[in-house]
């Protein structure tokens, strides 16, 4: 079993992935869905959060450029790229979604230099846009940022275009398929349902 199956069936086990075919969840961006993802739940399970990190060092290995820094996301992002950081030990910083309100007025917490090659850490991509805002605060300091790695991805068209349009490159450890395909292999959904959540990704 791959890792990318491996981690979808942990995110299905510890029900960090749950499926409402009615009486869709609503996501920050106001997207409404019969799907979510709440990788935040791993942080719970240490073996899974381990596995994860894992995966992780090994997509960072497999990139041609390696990080001098490991950027995680505020909030869900933090814990993935301090374990990730740990495992490789690297420096590491995070990113708020807007600047401290007092104080210095960060937005970026710990010390990263101009020229450094960052790569940034979140813990989902649905469209994108905290992920990529987290890149664009660490481009005005001056870095490097080498892209973005998520757990999970639903697969949106318009996560692929806003990254586009940023130039920015992404990769997940597992994504909206695997997870379905698991989902119709121990009959928690029919093929008809699997057909309808993939139609409701598309038509989105």
């Amino acid at each position: 079993m791959g890792l990318s199956r491996e981690v979808a069936k942990d995110l299905l086990d510890i029900k960090a992935v749950q499926i409402r075919t009615e009486n869709y969840f609503t996501w920050t961006s106001g997207i409404k869905s019969p799907i979510y993802c709440d990788n935040r739940l791993t942080m719970s399970y240490p073996k899974i959060r381990s596995k994860v990190a894992e995966a992780f060092v090994e997509l960072i290995e497999q990139m041609d450029q390696k990080p001098d820094v490991i950027a995680g996301c505020a909030t869900a992002g933090i814990p993935h790229a301090a374990w990730i950081a740990d495992k490789l030990n690297l420096p590491m910083v995070y990113v708020r979604s807007k600047p401290k309100g007092h104080g210095k007025g960060n937005q970026i917490e710990g010390r990263i230099e101009k020229g450094q090659n960052v790569i940034v850490i979140e813990d989902l991509i649905s469209t994108g846009g905290s992920s990529i805002d987290a890149a664009k605060a660490l481009r005005l300091e001056g870095v490097n940022v080498l892209g973005v790695l998520a757990i999970f991805t639903y697969g949106l068209e318009k996560s692929q275009k806003q990254f586009n349009e940023a130039e920015l490159n992404y990769q997940t450890i597992t994504n909206y398929d695997e997870v379905l395909k698991l989902l119709v292999e121990d009959g928690t959904i029919s093929d008809d349902e699997k057909k309808a959540l993939e139609e409701w990704r598309i038509n989105l």
